[in-house]
């Protein structure tokens, strides 16, 4: 089929099916960026940022119909448990500067009331459990403020969890991260397990009541990058009613590009916190030569892995678009289209797009919100780590 022709029917789905991007940092480009620095009018997202990936207008052009946004913070934040209350309120701005673009979407059902009115869902979640500081309570203050989805780590493993891309502190997750994994099923909060190493995943699983995401994670047979998702894992999606979303991030799609980053990150494959991605890459060429690039191609390559290996009701999409360099045909949020064509030039029906554009989150959502109407009657996890983790060392001597 010709590319022309795929795209106008990718259009046309996208036209009438709603598409859900489980992850995207522009709140923490806004944080950074020098001369915003916070400011959501400063940084002006209705004007488009050639040097950046994410505006209203690219959204548009995307066919954009719901935005789970990140409120990240650094592991290393000195005061992470603040700088998420930041980011969420600086989400929380945005949503309310640009009234007529997004709908504030708090449940499964906001994203068909974005649609009637035009708008765009707008989703809040949180990167990082770091930001709880070791304590449960955060987690209910996170859920009245909106937040719907916690990615429970980053590049770092915590207390309580370890990190795909850090050495294991507790082998996998501890009594605390259950119970944290616990109060997220109470409160109906998406748990995210994007950044967990594969242990962690798998025992996330075991104790879940209700479905998970890998919000922004590809399949680790085809790029052995520790963020990707190993097959057993990818099986297991299909008991549980989760669901990974297929990523953008060049490093996690390409293993002759990981192969070649390898050089100058850790043995993780983690790169230093940096404030221009793009311009550490340029660093990076300069010294070992040029990248390979990671093509949308690949990327597709990753989707249909996904599809083989969860099954097409278990694949979404999540593209952490985050300021630095994206794929070959990927650069900015105006692409997803060219995305949904190149599937249909792969032979996807417009049912499977449907469900991998958003009826697959979707159903998932519903059934966390319906765990969490099941676990109403359960008091509030309360606590500290010390509470969890200090008690079960103690029992296990």
């Amino acid at each position: 089929m010709q590319h022309d022709v795929a795209l106008a029917q990718a259009r046309n789905l996208l036209q009438k099916v709603a598409l859900i991007d489980g992850h995207n940092d522009l709140p923490w480009v806004i944080r950074i960026d020098r001369a915003a620095r916070g400011d959501v009018a400063a940084y002006d997202l209705t004007r488009i940022h050639a040097g950046g990936d994410t505006d209203i207008p690219r959204l548009r052009q995307g066919l954009v119909g719901a935005q789970f946004w990140a409120a990240f913070q650094p592991t290393s934040a000195p005061h992470p448990a603040r700088t998420a209350l930041e980011q969420i309120d600086l989400i929380r701005r945005m949503e309310a500067l640009h009234a007529d673009v997004f709908l504030p979407a708090r449940n499964s059902g906001d994203v068909a009331r974005a649609r009637k009115a035009g708008k765009i869902a707008s989703f809040i979640t949180v990167e990082g459990g770091v930001g709880l500081e070791n304590a449960l309570a955060p987690l209910r203050i996170w859920q009245a403020a909106g937040v719907r989805l916690v990615t429970l780590c980053h590049n770092e493993s915590l207390d309580w969890v370890d990190s795909a891309t850090d050495a294991p502190k507790c082998g996998g997750i501890s009594a605390f991260g259950r119970a944290v994994v616990g109060e997220l099923n109470r409160l109906g909060m998406i748990v995210d397990c994007a950044h967990l190493s594969h242990d962690a995943i798998r025992q996330v699983l075991d104790v879940t009541a209700a479905p998970v995401a890998l919000s922004h994670s590809n399949a680790f047979s085809l790029c052995d990058h520790p963020r990707n998702a190993p097959d057993d894992v990818l099986a297991r999606l299909k008991a549980n009613g989760g669901l990974v979303m297929a990523t953008f991030v060049p490093g996690f799609i390409s293993r002759p590009l990981r192969v070649w980053l390898s050089r100058s990150r850790d043995q993780f494959g983690k790169a230093p916190m940096v404030a221009d991605p793009k311009a550490a890459m340029a660093e990076s060429e300069t010294k070992f030569g040029a990248a390979p690039r990671a093509t949308l191609e690949e990327l597709v390559d990753h989707i249909l892995y996904l599809v083989e290996k969860a099954g097409i009701d278990h694949v979404g999409i999540g593209s952490d678009f985050f300021g630095g360099p994206q794929p070959v045909g990927l650069e900015h949020v105006g692409c997803f289209p060219d995305l949904f064509a190149a599937l249909i030039m792969r032979g996807f029906s417009d049912d499977a797009l449907a469900k991998i554009a958003s009826g697959n989150f979707l159903r998932a959502f519903r059934k966390v919100e319906a765990v969490a109407r099941d676990l109403a009657a359960r008091p509030p996890a309360l606590g500290r780590l010390e509470d969890y983790d200090v008690k079960a060392t103690a029992a296990a001597k």
